[in-house]
């Protein structure tokens, strides 16, 4: 369910940064998701849907994109991407890993007309 607090962050951040550009609509939003994240593209478009009627965003489309998961191996330095699940260095097999990329979320950019 948090996927709607999110989605009200990213509504009142593309609404801001529109009505600072003085636009009279935001077509498109762009979107940065890792892999790692939690968020659900489905929902938070569900959500969007919803609660963006009536506003400067209103039928804006969303665009996800997901960044791979990249793990470091704290033993060998190995860096390597994350497959399936969370999992020890294939090159040493020690478990001791960072998750370097893919945790990542954030609005990335918008399209407006003025």
């Amino acid at each position: 369910m948090h996927e709607l607090s999110v989605t009200e962050s990213i509504l009142e951040i593309a609404s801001r940064h529109a009505k600072q550009a003085e636009a009279i609509k935001v077509t498109d939003i762009h979107i940065v998701l890792g892999r790692l994240s939690s968020i659900v593209d489905d929902s938070v478009q569900f959500y969007w849907d919803i609660i963006s009627e009536n506003t400067l965003c209103s039928g804006a489309k969303l665009h996800f994109k997901r960044i791979p998961a990249m793990l470091l191996c704290l033993n060998c330095q190995y860096e390597y991407q994350l497959e399936g699940e969370l999992m020890p260095c294939p090159k040493c097999g020690s478990p001791q890993v960072k998750v370097t990329t893919g945790e990542e979320f954030w609005l990335d950019s918008i399209e407006i007309e003025r």
